[in-house]
Order: structure tokens, then sequence, then C-alpha cells
């Protein structure tokens, strides 16, 4: 006899769905066990940690990636990580318990009232089967709505007696049989108007946004802005998730400010503005001023059919960022003879003083990351000195939350460790370092070895007499102390071993 649960677990396994994260409880246990031999569970020890951990592995290895929470409780504690995911654009598949069936109009103890109904602003899809032999064709379609553009988390609730209820295969194997693909190619008619644009403009400029890096685009962008010798700058930090351009790069200019006066300011002297993969624009904080200098126009390339709605000026092309790049490059075919941009300005050594500033952390983070090295951030107040500082130059190397929440970061870089084993993570840590202690645990169950550099903002204290500075061990840096960053005249963590 085939059960719902065998079903369920034929369908991850087809879509490659074998790593499972979650915060179980009595409610999701007919689903554990017996579990299979060639699935993981990893285990955190709240909800935003399980989704926090399944958000860096969806990201890192491109696949939706399946969290199981614990019916209202655990649905609620994950709200914030689950919010996190759909600005980050990770496909995740959030599955819950439910009482089971016959309890549930009585609301018994675990009853989660109207399931679908609380995460539903946060998610792309939220849905409770009506039958038990719908559950693996609601979780199939949980899936293709994770994968589809945009990218982001679905939900479906499972009431607990469903997993062991028989189902025919009429009902099941046809689902599990199925391919859904989602990426667009532009219109021939879009990208020849705008390759006379970008042929036509004296001075264009080049706005890569994170979902250059997760469409598989990064080599198309460095050609484009090479053969058109474009300035390039990176979207607005605070919205930035990713990079889409190595920001060693000569024609890289830094990161754009947030604000909607100072980015106007930025872009001033170009007359064509080129967004690929980035909403127009992540402002924050509110500095009012011209949406863009006078006499540029913009065109944005995005998947995202809201992020197209909603700019507040400029043309879109809604299709993939990645194929738009390619068949744009395609159509110039022939190299620009424009000046190239001038290099960016060299960094000045950072100031010296009694507390050690973003700068300072930094530059010597920067003096032992590892070869390929991949930055899991979560200190907003010291990204523009990270990033400034380590000027990452390498597809899927830095994973940041774009939605203005803490608590993401050590959870993320478990997740990206977990997709990405053969390259080294380092988790930066700042404002968000208070949610460190509930990811630990999980950390050292799986034998994994992210770096952590932890420090508060404004709080990082030079070591005493007899500290020593990180070294390099081969090809993997070694970040040891006692140079450590301290808060209060107190230990706040070491960088690493």
């Amino acid at each position: 006899m085939t059960t719902v649960r065998d079903a369920s677990f034929e369908l991850f396994r087809a879509h490659g769905m074998t790593t499972i994260f979650g915060n179980p409880g009595s409610t999701e246990l007919p689903m554990l066990g017996p579990f299979p031999e060639d699935f993981r569970y990893i285990l955190g020890l709240h909800e935003a940690v399980a989704v926090g951990m399944a958000d860096g592995f969806a990201q890192a290895s491109g696949r939706v990636t399946h969290v199981n929470l614990h019916t209202a409780p655990g649905v609620g504690n994950g709200v914030g990580a689950i919010l996190g995911a759909r600005a980050n654009k990770a496909p995740l598949l959030v599955t819950a318990g439910q009482q089971v069936r016959s309890l549930i109009t009585m609301q018994a103890l675990l009853t989660n009232r109207d399931a679908v109904e609380v995460p539903k602003p946060y998610v792309k899809w939220s849905f409770e089967p009506p039958r038990p032999e719908d559950v693996p064709f609601a979780l199939a379609q949980a899936i293709h709505h994770a994968t589809l553009p945009p990218a982001g988390p679905t939900f479906v609730s499972i009431p607990m007696d469903d997993w062991l209820a028989p189902i025919e295969a009429l009902d099941f194997k046809t689902q599990i049989a199925r391919a859904v693909a989602g990426r667009t190619q532009p219109e021939a008619a879009q990208i020849a108007s705008l390759a006379e644009r970008l042929r036509g403009a004296r001075r264009p400029v080049l706005v890569a946004g994170p979902d250059i890096d997760a469409s598989g685009g990064w080599d198309a962008a460095v050609e484009l802005a090479e053969s058109q010798r474009m300035a390039v700058w990176a979207s607005p930090p605070a919205g930035g998730g990713r990079i889409g351009f190595p920001e060693d790069h000569a024609a890289f200019q830094g990161m754009l400010p947030p604000a909607v006066g100072p980015l106007a300011q930025a872009l001033a002297g170009h007359d064509l503005v080129l967004v690929a993969g980035s909403p127009v624009f992540p402002y924050y904080p509110n500095i009012p001023g011209d949406f863009l200098p006078e006499g540029a126009e913009l065109v944005a390339i995005t998947s995202d059919p809201d992020e197209a709605a909603r700019a507040p000026m400029g043309d879109a092309i809604v299709a993939d960022v990645a194929l738009t790049l390619r068949a744009l490059l395609a159509e110039l075919g022939e190299p620009s003879e424009r000046e190239p941009p001038p290099p960016r300005a060299e960094l000045e050594p950072p100031p010296s003083g009694a507390q050690l500033s973003g700068g300072e952390v930094h530059e010597t983070l920067a003096e032992v990351f590892p070869e390929r090295g991949i930055v899991v951030l979560e200190s907003p107040s010291s990204t523009a000195a990270l990033r400034n500082r380590l000027r990452l130059s390498h597809p899927g190397s830095y994973y940041f939350s774009s939605s203005g929440g803490l608590g993401f970061g050590l959870a993320a870089a478990i997740g990206v460790q977990l997709a990405q084993p053969e390259r080294q993570v380092v988790c930066v840590l700042g404002e968000g370092s208070a949610h460190a202690g509930q990811v630990s645990r999980a950390a050292k169950r799986r034998v994994l070895d992210p770096e952590v550099v932890c420090g508060a903002r404004g709080r990082q204290r030079r070591a005493g007499p007899g500290a020593t500075r990180p070294r390099r061990r081969g090809n993997r840096a070694e970040l040891r102390g006692p140079l450590v960053y301290r808060r209060r005249g107190r230990r706040a963590a070491s960088a690493a071993r």
C-alpha cells in the first residue's frame, strides 16, 4: 500500500529536495518516521533559524528547499524569516502540521485556525488540501509556484493524519512526473529598441542588481559593461541581497546610495541608466529629490512583474535577466568606441582610533579572506565598509537579507555552507549578533566550520598587548584570537578558531 507520505517523499526526491530543515512538533511526527536514508533533516532550535538556514541553502544551491514547521505556533515564530525569504526571492516550500481532520472543527489543541491566512501576505501561494489524497498534488503546486519567477516561499498546511492515509497512483504519479519552467525571453523588438538606445547614449551606466547573480547572468553583465564601456554601480546595499558584478573590476564605481536625492546625484552625468536585476530602487531613508539626473532615461530588466509595475520612473522589460543580457549582447554586436569610464578612486587607509572602525575590521578580514570565499553578512551599519574593502569578485560570493530584518545571518550561513561545502563561508555579524546563540548547535551537529566574525556597531575595541593578527594557512584563512572584537570591555566573540 502506498501512503500519502510515501508519495510525498517520492515527489521531493524527484525534485532533488532531499535536505529538509525544520523545528518539528507532535503534529509533524507522522511525516518524519521512519525517515528515508537518502534524506537528511537539519534541526533548528527556533523556527526562524530553520527558515533562515533553508533560505541560505535555497539561494546558494539554486533549488527549491523544504522547511518544516510546527502548526500555528511554529508558523508564527517563523513569519519574520519567511518575509525575509520572500524579499530574498528564495524558493522555499514551507509546510506545517495541522490537527487531525476530525478534531479541527472543534478546535482541539494544536488546531491551526485559518491556517492559510497567517503566512499569506509573505508567501506566493498558501493552501490546505481538502482531502488527504490531495496532499502530494498540493505540494507539487507549491514547488512549482516557489520556483516560477520571481522565486519565493510557498506554504502548505497538512493535517497530521493525512500522511499515513492510503493513496492511489492516479492521485500522484502524474504530478511527480511534471516539469515546469518559467524563464522567459524578451521580445525581439524590445531588445532591438534597447540596443538602439544604448548605441545612441553618450554616457550609459549599468546598475547591477542581485538577480544578475541569481539568474546566472554574471558573465553577460561583465561582457556588456566591457563591450559598451559602461560604468557600473551596484544597486543600493539595503536591498541588495546578492552582488551582480565583480567589485574589483575596473568599471565598477561602488554602491548607489539608497535615498532618492543622493542616488540621483550619484548618477549625474549619465544619460541612460540600465538597471538589471534590481527593483527601481530600494529607497531608505527618505531624502527627497529628483528620481534621476536631468536628461537621463532609465530602462529596467526584471523577471518580477511587480517590480516593473511599481517603479516610479523609466521603462521596463519583464523577462529573465540573464537571457535578456545575452540577447542584448547579441543584438549589439560590435563593441562601442566610447571612452572607458574613469577608474574608481583608491580607498584611503581607515583611520586609527581608540575603537576599531568598520573599515579597520574589514580591512583585516580582506587580508585573510579565503580564495573564492563566501560572505554572509548581517551587519547593516558596516555593509559599505565590508564591500569596499573585500571587493568580492566571484558569483555566489555574497548573501544579505533584503527584508530589513535581523536574524538571517548565521542561520543563512549554515544553509549556504551546506549547499556549498567546497567553499569557505565567512559570516560577519554586527547588529544581528544577538541571534547567534540559537544557531551554533545546528552548525556543530552538522560538523560545519563557517568562520564567524562578530562585532557590535561602535563597540569594537582593540585587543591589548600581545594580540596577534589573523593568519593564512594554505588557501584557507584562519581567523584566530586574541584579535577579538569587544563590547563594553567584555569579550563578544572570537573571530573564529
